[in-house]
């Protein structure tokens, strides 16, 4: 019995001391908005074909299949580690009580910018429903923390990332069979569209508290391996008028982020994620990746024609791959994204700064 409670001793001391020497997160939470590049379960909980709790998603990820639309890590698991997190950042739709002081997972795969994005995949929660629930998530915290004041001053110390709008343009305006938004808007006018409406949506989240605010970037959907078999001749070659109309918006999303930083306590800055996929893909041996136009789990031309099935055999060499399937990254290529997104590489990476830059101010 003493040596079992010399053993349950040293183990806590041990704990105690690793906890210590790891101290806090930089900073108190971290709330993320997204699509299913992020997602990391809210669509488990609602009727929908986007969905990825299943083998052999999270073949990698310690806890199996968790939503995660990919082998193992997305890059806000990277970053909330880099954060220093003790724990990723749970979905909101399995978060309650005092789990919000900490930040909490909107994201949900399949949504966009605007309401009727992906609607063809069934159940999903654009930018409008994910605000609405973080909208909720204040006053929970209000009541938690006792007073209004109290809570800003919470939030004004967190990380806020958003990534949307791939769905814009993946499940909306560069598909007809679905949607007429291509044939309603020219490249230039559907991007001022978008950012008409993700305007509104940040000017909520800043009357809502959030102050240090991170926008992602649209990265390179014309190189994917569901839009290489789809348009590519040669199955390689980048599709540039989907890759060309993404450039549109990222470049009006850094026009927000000068907009919002004049208002009061703002500190808002854009993750140029099209550009650190850019780099990856031309420099991909470098980074150890061999396949850079086919998924490691998928069914047809590229694995991209058909993405990932329930219980289908994946590549073995996952980390050689650029991509998991039809459409997400994989877990080698995410650990890359997040890295440069908390500590830029490049000063073309972001601007005007990383993570690591914001969460110190």
């Amino acid at each position: 019995m003493e040596v079992r409670r010399l053993v349950w001793l040293v183990a806590a001391v041990s704990l105690a001391l690793a906890t210590l020497a790891r101290g806090d997160p930089q900073v108190p939470c971290y709330f993320i908005f997204g699509d299913s590049l992020v997602d990391n379960g809210n669509n488990n909980y609602i009727v929908s074909l986007a969905r990825a709790n299943y083998p052999p998603y999270g073949i990698d990820f310690a806890g199996g299949p968790s939503g995660r639309f990919t082998n193992g890590l997305t890059t806000v698991d990277v970053i909330a580690q880099l954060l220093g997190f003790d724990n990723f950042i749970p979905p909101f739709a399995a978060t309650s009580g005092d789990q919000l002081l900490g930040g909490a997972n909107f994201a949900s795969a399949a949504a966009g910018i605007r309401a009727e994005t992906g609607q063809q995949l069934g159940g999903r929660i654009p930018f409008a429903g994910q605000v609405q629930n973080y909208q909720t998530a204040v006053e929970t915290l209000v009541n938690i923390l006792g007073d209004q004041d109290t809570a800003s001053d919470h939030l004004s110390r967190c990380i806020f990332s958003i990534g949307m709008g791939s769905n814009d343009y993946l499940n909306n305006y560069f598909m007809p069979a679905f949607y007429n938004t291509g044939s309603r808007y020219n490249p230039e006018q559907f991007a001022d569209a978008l950012i008409a409406d993700y305007r509104r949506y940040l000017q909520v989240l800043y009357n809502y508290g959030a102050r240090k605010v991170v926008m992602i970037g649209v990265g390179q959907v014309g190189c994917s391996p569901n839009e290489l078999a789809r348009y590519s001749p040669d199955g390689v070659t980048c599709v540039d008028r989907i890759d060309g109309a993404i450039q549109m918006f990222n470049r009006r999303l850094v026009g927000l982020v000068d907009e919002f930083n004049a208002l009061p306590g703002a500190h808002f800055t854009f993750i140029n994620a099209y550009n650190i996929f850019a780099d990856i893909l031309a420099n991909a041996a470098s980074y150890g990746f061999t396949v850079t136009n086919a998924g490691c789990c998928g069914v047809g031309r590229n694995n991209g024609q058909v993405t990932c099935l329930p219980y289908q055999a994946p590549c073995a060499n996952r980390d050689e791959h650029i991509f998991w399937d039809a459409f997400h990254p994989s877990e080698a290529a995410n650990i890359i994204v997040g890295r440069r997104s908390y500590r830029a590489a490049s000063p073309n990476d972001v601007y005007p700064m990383d993570i690591s830059t914001l969460a110190a101010i």
